[in-house]
């Protein structure tokens, strides 16, 4: 059985998969987030953006630099529920 290196834990996505993506032409990261999902989860790339910039880079040639950083949508920092639903005057 083949060993799944995954990269991108909130959305499952293996560096195979990620690899094959780039094979069918998403070889720039907005693209490649867009067509699998990667940064998208609620770590918003904390824990697989290096890992996904890392294979870019090796398989474009191109630099990170080059590569260029996705932008992060909000929230950036996970918001606990009970503080979305408390009422005015419940917060603590």
């Amino acid at each position: 059985m083949k060993d799944r290196k995954v990269v991108c834990r909130c959305e499952d996505l293996t560096e195979e998969e990620i690899v094959h993506a780039i094979e069918l032409g998403y070889d720039d990261l907005e693209s490649l987030k867009r067509f699998t999902g990667a940064t998208t989860g609620p770590c918003q790339g904390k824990g697989c953006l290096m890992h996904i910039l890392r294979i870019l880079s090796q398989k474009t040639g191109k630099s990170v630099d080059e590569i260029g950083v996705t932008t992060q949508r909000q929230p950036v920092n996970p918001v606990p529920l009970y503080i979305l639903a408390a009422k005015k005057g419940d917060e603590e």
